[in-house]
């Protein structure tokens, strides 16, 4: 998804894990077991929303619109095929990786389940961009292979623009649909964020490294700025959208 230009432009040298390639990192046990977690729900998060995105062209009101669906659907298959491949190659087994993420992901799907296609596209930008921005955060504490990885099956698809100009031009033709749609953007926000915790304090490794456990993680202070800065990225993109965040 969408990221400021500027988000790295002030950032110091990488040190420790983050300036470690995978062999060098992986020695870390604790570590690797943190890297497998994070690939594993990257890889099921990527291969839901191909399924999410094939389902919700169904609603598209125009053969343009299913199209350009199916495209953005393409692309996270083919991030899905890289997360996979890439566990595969750490001699991780795919599926065992992703199993543990599975329920609470499908969960969250079924209780964000969008009503017709504005929704769909409101999901698809919002939700799914403050999962890219947590993702993004964790990047920057990773050992160089794996940060490259993530941050290239994190590009945005096309939902950035795309859902942008389907919705404020849905608010402009009826200006009413926007109350609406900014009470859904505000359910996919406390959702998906707490979506995010279980998932973290659910897996130990995980949520070791990124309380500072592991060598290169947040400490507690920094969880704090990381969630405030992502809660400032949602206020933006509700703009972009023409929405009240």
């Amino acid at each position: 998804m969408e990221t400021p230009d500027t988000a790295t432009a002030d950032a110091p040298e990488p040190t420790g894990i983050a300036a470690q390639n995978w062999t060098e990192a992986s020695a870390e046990p604790h570590y690797r077991a943190a890297v497998i977690d994070l690939l594993g729900a990257l890889a099921y998060g990527e291969l839901s929303a191909f399924e999410r995105l094939a389902e919700d062209s169904k609603l598209a009101p125009t053969m343009d619109d299913k199209a350009e669906l199916a495209k953005m659907a393409s692309a996270e298959f083919h991030h899905f095929e890289r997360l996979r491949q890439r566990l595969a190659d750490i001699e991780a087994e795919p599926n065992e990786a992703m199993e543990p993420f599975a329920a609470a992901l499908d969960e969250f799907h079924r209780q964000t389940a969008p009503s017709d296609w504005l929704e769909g596209l409101v999901k698809a930008y919002v939700g799914d961009s403050i999962a890219s921005d947590f993702y993004r955060e964790v990047a920057a504490r990773l050992d160089t292979d794996t940060r490259a990885l993530v941050l290239t099956v994190l590009d945005d698809t096309g939902h950035a623009t795309f859902a942008v100009e389907k919705v404020r031009a849905a608010i402009e033709a009826e200006p009413r649909v926007g109350g609406r749609l900014a009470l859904w953007a505000r359910r996919l926000m406390g959702e998906a964020l707490s979506q995010a915790q279980r998932v973290v304090a659910d897996r130990d490794a995980l949520s070791t490294m990124l309380v500072g456990g592991v060598a290169g993680g947040f400490d507690l202070a920094e969880v704090g700025r990381m969630f405030s800065r992502i809660t400032e990225a949602h206020t933006k993109r509700m703009a972009a959208l023409g929405l009240a965040a």
